[in-house]
């Protein structure tokens, strides 16, 4: 069943608020060697459902295009080391990959979070994740082309 990208960045937000309920133990220093991705390795991938909250936590904070960071690094990282969309963050954010932190959430920890945004994505007639940065691009450019009309 089709979803407006309205409702899907509301039950983003519940699988948030869901996640943020489940007593794993993290404990994240703030260090942001997370958010640089050319250090890491790893970006982050968001299927359409969060790429359209991130796009929405990214227009709230004022931004009106997606910055290419030359140093390869997440375009929310700030130069004060903080991410600029926190609240509004993605679930690979959240259940982050860092050592200091505590690695990775096991995923058997986190499937049916994972399953709930691919069915997100599904009824937004998306094909799966894809990478952060393309990711928002295209959430930004749907999301223009939607005020546009």
């Amino acid at each position: 069943m089709p979803i407006t990208p309205r409702a899907a960045i509301l039950a983003v937000r519940s699988v948030y608020a869901q996640l943020a309920q489940r007593p794993l133990q993290r404990a994240c220093t703030g260090l942001a060697v997370c958010c640089r991705f050319h250090l890491t390795g790893r970006t982050p991938y968001l299927p359409r459902g969060e790429a359209l909250l991130a796009a929405a936590a990214w227009r709230a904070a004022g931004h009106k295009t997606v910055p290419r960071p030359a140093h390869g690094s997440c375009p929310f990282l700030a130069s004060n080391g903080r991410c600029q969309i926190y609240e509004g963050r993605p679930f690979g954010c959240r259940t982050h990959f860092c050592t200091a932190a505590g690695g990775p959430y096991p995923r058997s920890e986190v499937r049916d979070f994972i399953g709930q945004l691919e069915t997100i994505d599904c009824q937004l007639g998306g094909t799966g994740a894809v990478n952060l940065p393309v990711a928002l691009e295209h959430a930004m450019a749907a999301t223009s082309q939607r005020k546009n009309r």
